[in-house]
């Protein structure tokens, strides 16, 4: 039975017309150089396209549709409590360009390990993290458009040993050249509303001291080391809504690596921005961060 996820939030957290959306999409991804493809995986924002889409058009544009079968997109639960990870019932996702079809094969092989479970139709159309990259997928990938599939995996509070389990499930499919894995996250959220005020004074403004916390993360994150990124949030905190899928995916890369030891593998953050600039207390903002990995 075929079942569509509705974009529901189109006309909120991004326009839901298509020619004004198509247009918008098309700026940003002219904006952005292609300094770091073709990517194998990419990291971009989640947050509505006034805020991030021009950082999310960096990550995209480091994308070569042409060789590109499946994505595999990675996002965090925000609504509901997962100690796992759950895939989609729908059996294809719309968007105000055009719907995307989901990978009925590799979902089934996915349910056949026993570490996923399926999400229902409510939890999936509330969940903004994996909706916010379709529009940047179907543009993309616009000129195949019936070429792909898309599997989505929305990514509950998994533990590190929970993170390499899945990331050992995940490695295959890394490993082939054909995917394509985009991980959903948005950066540091910082301020009373948050529950999160940390702040180094010296690095001057509150809005520095977000940034070089968030740089930090980064660099971690560029050394492809799951176990540093595990210890920098533990002793940070730092507020990354999308930390269980980017260990996950650090995961991955590291049994992929631990199986092609000749592969050299290369992750850059290509794009910073933060929704506004914090200069005290009672101020908050969202950082966004695009990066792409590469094979080399």
């Amino acid at each position: 039975m075929v079942s569509t996820r509705r974009a529901t939030h189109a006309g909120t957290w991004y326009t839901d017309s298509g020619y004004e959306l198509n247009k918008q999409l098309e700026d940003w991804l002219n904006a952005a150089d292609l300094s770091h493809g073709p990517a194998r995986a990419i990291i971009a924002p989640h947050a509505g396209y006034s805020y991030c889409g021009g950082c999310a058009g960096f990550a995209y544009r480091q994308i070569s549709p042409i060789v590109v079968r499946r994505i595999f997109i990675l996002g965090p639960s925000h609504h509901v409590r997962l100690r796992g990870c759950a895939l989609s019932s729908a059996t294809t996702y719309q968007t105000p360009l055009y719907d995307l079809t989901i990978d009925q094969e590799v979902c089934r092989e996915l349910k056949e390990t026993g570490q996923f479970e399926w999400m229902n139709m409510n939890t999936d159309e509330d969940e903004h993290s994996i909706e916010m990259q379709l529009p940047f997928i179907a543009k993309v990938m616009e000129n195949f458009k019936t070429a792909f599939t898309i599997i989505p995996i929305l990514v509950g509070s998994l533990s590190w040993e929970k993170e390499a389990i899945y990331g050992r499930l995940l490695a295959p499919y890394i490993a082939d050249p054909q995917n394509l894995f985009i991980i959903s996250s948005d950066f540091c959220h910082w301020g009373q509303r948050f529950r999160y005020t940390y702040y180094d004074r010296s690095n001057g403004p509150i809005y520095r001291s977000i940034q070089a916390l968030d740089k930090m993360g980064m660099d971690i994150i560029e050394t492809l080391n799951p176990s540093s990124f595990t210890e920098y949030l533990k002793k940070y905190g730092n507020t990354i809504c999308g930390r269980h899928p980017i260990g996950v995916l650090l995961q991955a890369i590291q049994s992929f690596k631990e199986n092609c030891n000749d592969q050299r593998m290369n992750l850059k953050f290509l794009k910073y921005a933060q929704s506004s600039q914090c200069e005290n207390m009672y101020d908050s903002s969202v950082s966004y961060a695009s990066a792409s990995l590469v094979l080399e």
